[in-house]
């Protein structure tokens, strides 16, 4: 059971980031995760006083304050537009509605969780994320740095045309992800629950059968209670033609 001793409702960035240099206090989100574990907090920081929890569009970007919910994604029209159903599609299985209702973006992409289908559908696109301190980088090169105390503000995704796809694996609907597989006509193909976090693999050109034979041969896959390696690296091999038929239409 996780406990909490105290509670604060950050009023500026860099009170939340100086509170959250301490290895006691975390910030906490939606709290959908974090309450399943064992941690013994000292203080919990809630963000949810900065105005974080909004999707804002211009016509260049959407700016994804991290306090959004999965389920902000799922139902934005904007998004889901520029994206081609894909953010629907990559967030509508995560558990149900209420869950969704619950679930911060920036919880999911914080994490970096390896069964994320929130990072690996973010992965295909023109995507950065903003930290605190750390400024503006791309979501790849977060995605594979380590944790630290720094705070995810907001996730930017440039509107660069393109089209994109999304394709899981599941045992059933609303479980956890056995593979994952988002593509995009920047020549990006992300894969994520390999079981671990998602990662991007650069493709070229349209011969489906040829980018999916190279992301099997390339894509490390593991096993774990979902899958054995074998089965996942089936999988790669599968989604990604089906990820790449939905791009190109076939």
């Amino acid at each position: 059971m996780m406990t909490i001793k105290n509670y604060v409702r950050a009023q500026s960035l860099e009170e939340a980031y100086t509170l959250n240099q301490s290895r006691r206090n975390k910030i906490i989100g939606g709290m959908v995760w974090m309450k399943m574990t064992s941690l013994n907090i000292n203080t919990a920081i809630d963000l949810c006083d900065l105005g974080l929890d909004t999707i804002e569009e211009t016509d260049t970007a959407f700016s994804i304050g991290c306090m959004a919910t999965l389920r902000q994604l799922e139902t934005h029209e904007g998004l889901n537009a520029y994206t081609c159903g894909a953010m629907k599609k990559a967030v509508q299985d995560i558990v149900g509605v209420q869950f969704r209702n619950c679930a911060t973006v920036g919880g999911s992409v914080y994490g970096r969780f390896g069964f994320s289908d929130v990072l690996t559908v973010l992965l295909a696109m023109d995507c950065s994320v903003e930290l605190y301190k750390g400024g503006i980088i791309p979501l790849e090169k977060f995605a594979a740095m380590m944790k630290d105390n720094d705070i995810l503000v907001r996730i930017h995704i440039q509107k660069t045309p393109a089209r994109f796809s999304y394709e899981a694996m599941r045992a059933q609907r609303t479980d956890f992800p056995v593979l994952t597989v988002a593509a995009s006509t920047l020549g990006k193909l992300a894969v994520g629950a390999r079981p671990m976090r998602a990662m991007v693999m650069p493709f070229s050109g349209d011969d489906i059968d040829t980018i999916a034979e190279q992301a099997a041969n390339t894509i490390p896959t593991a096993k774990n209670l979902r899958g054995s390696k074998e089965y996942r690296t089936h999988l790669v091999k599968v989604l990604t033609k089906r990820a790449l038929e939905g791009l190109y239409g076939n």
